[in-house]
């Protein structure tokens, strides 16, 4: 599939099994204007279509932040507006981050990642911090809240505790901080951020591409399920994989030791 034109604001590229999302906007600590969340749709769909891509690396351009989140002068001014007047700025699947994408998503984060930027990373499913990196959701002290998925997403990826430490206070946390409570999974110095992504990158396309993105599949379907729904979900989905040649491929190349050919059906 041919890459999508968008916001210059945003880079968007394909690599082989990989595609590659940077916020771009360094002057301005990659904060995201309303176009960059329009466009940000646009690469998600994207994404999901192209089957020859099996994992999203997203970082933000610059050695000084991932994102700061959404421009408070050009977003955060527009979203007070439409809850003037009425309107649900953020009440749609696609401004909840990704929520819908069933194919691994890395956070490759090279500095702050505060507000939107911490609110994005929990709709990603790694994520790599810089040394330097800070995390942190600060709208309270804006007199806002966030509204891009946190009060929903955080205390269940999260001990409740911690969750409310980040919403509640604003503050700003370190990287080992973020470590230690599980909001990210790894810190590494600044130059290593996008290689150790790209690791994990490699680990989850040497698997088969279906069980990969059924098992996302059935984590995210669980969030909005009852207990017996989520493993009926479940069963269902495995099902749908052990039909594949995919699944037959798997444990036959492990009995002839070899490494297994997957071929996405």
């Amino acid at each position: 599939m041919p890459t999508p034109a968008i916001t210059p604001d945003l880079v968007y590229e394909k690599k082989g099994k990989l595609a590659y999302l940077t916020f771009n906007r360094p002057s301005e600590m990659n904060a995201i204007t309303p176009e960059m969340l329009d466009d940000l749709e646009v690469v998600t769909e994207d994404f999901k279509r192209d089957d020859s891509l099996l994992v999203l690396i997203v970082t933000g351009a610059g050695n000084k932040a991932f994102t700061a989140g959404a421009d408070l002068k050009k977003t955060i001014t527009k979203i007070t507006a439409q809850a003037s007047a009425g309107g649900r700025f953020m009440d749609t699947p696609e401004r909840r981050f990704f929520s819908t994408c069933y194919k691994p998503i890395i956070a490759a984060i090279n500095g702050f990642c505060l507000a939107g930027g911490t609110e994005i990373i929990q709709g990603m499913d790694i994520r790599i911090a810089a040394e330097h990196a800070r995390f942190g959701l600060p709208e309270v002290h804006w007199g806002i809240i966030p509204g891009g998925g946190s009060h929903v997403r955080l205390p269940r990826q999260i001990p409740y505790c911690h969750a409310m430490d980040i919403i509640l206070t604003g503050r700003q946390l370190t990287a080992q901080e973020a470590l230690a409570c599980g909001l990210i999974n790894k810190v590494v110095p600044a130059d290593q951020v996008m290689a150790e992504a790209e690791r994990y990158a490699a680990l989850i396309c040497s698997n088969g591409p279906l069980a990969v993105q059924a098992a996302k599949e059935a984590v995210i379907n669980a969030y909005n399920q009852s207990w017996e729904e989520a493993f009926r979900t479940e069963a269902l989905i495995a099902e749908r994989v052990f039909k594949t040649e995919d699944a037959k491929e798997g444990p036959l190349a492990f009995a002839e030791k070899r490494e297994p050919v997957y071929r996405g059906r």
